[in-house]
């Protein structure tokens, strides 16, 4: 059977048991297959609806932002990280580009949903897990902040005989970005499963890493990559090595 026909079958099963077409958010809780591999066989979900025979649910009824951020941060609090725009398009219940449209870049949604549950002690495991607002400047106006980062620009000669860091990331347990080739193959480990990746072995020489991905639910391929490949799939993917030192 293919992957298309399965979602098919599976949704005139659930409608089957709900007396209606599933709405998507329906679809990913019950058939426990994820909106990612829909959208790989699908337009939209209501070309998946009608190419099952159903009528698709067109009434425009606008989301809370409440509802929005409360399954972001439960997203959150399941993988105690915050989860990379591809991530939560597989397992969350809505599509990333109506939290976007909400909210603005993907980037802003930690300090965004801060502002949603702060004095809130349901969410205090959820707000522990995410980076602190930076504080206020009253020179910011200014043109001045904090803690300015440039990172293409020389700001003290380098000292002889001391390491050196990229730059501060604060991404779960990395305090900074990778500088060489072992720190971008640690990082692809990190997240490797929300990649949809399963590391099979990790070595000195060519190819650093050799792994499999999930292609489909249920179909995986090997995968052969060095660290220019994975910094690739990571920036892609999270934003995180926007310039790493190679």
């Amino acid at each position: 059977m293919s992957d298309k026909q399965h979602i098919l079958d599976s949704i005139r099963a659930i409608a089957r048991g709900l007396g209606r077409a599933p709405t998507r958010s329906e679809f990913v809780a019950l058939a426990k297959i994820s909106e990612y591999f829909v959208t790989q066989c699908f337009p939209s979900w209501n070309d998946a609806v009608r190419s099952a025979g159903l009528h698709a649910n067109t009434m425009n009824v606008k989301l809370e932002d409440s509802e929005l951020l409360k399954d972001w941060g439960e997203i959150v609090r399941s993988n105690r990280a915050i989860p990379a725009r591809r991530a939560y398009r597989r397992v969350g219940k809505y599509d990333p580009r109506t939290l976007e449209r909400r909210f603005g870049p993907w980037s802003s949604l930690p300090e965004v949903f801060l502002n949603f549950a702060k004095d809130n002690p349901e969410w205090a495991d959820v707000v522990a897990l995410l980076p602190a607002r930076a504080p206020n400047n009253e020179h910011e106006s200014n043109g001045d902040s904090a803690f300015p980062i440039q990172p293409k620009k020389t700001r003290h000669v380098p000292l002889k005989d001391r390491p050196t860091y990229g730059n501060p990331t604060h991404f779960r347990g990395l305090r900074y970005e990778p500088v060489n080739e072992q720190g971008v193959v640690l990082l692809f480990g990190m997240l490797a499963k929300e990649l949809g990746y399963m590391i099979e072995a990790v070595q000195t020489v060519f190819p650093d890493c050799e792994a499999m991905r999930q292609i489909t639910p249920e179909r995986w391929q090997h995968a052969c990559a060095s660290s220019l490949n994975l910094r690739a799939e990571i920036s892609a993917t999270t934003g995180t090595l926007q310039a790493v030192a190679m």
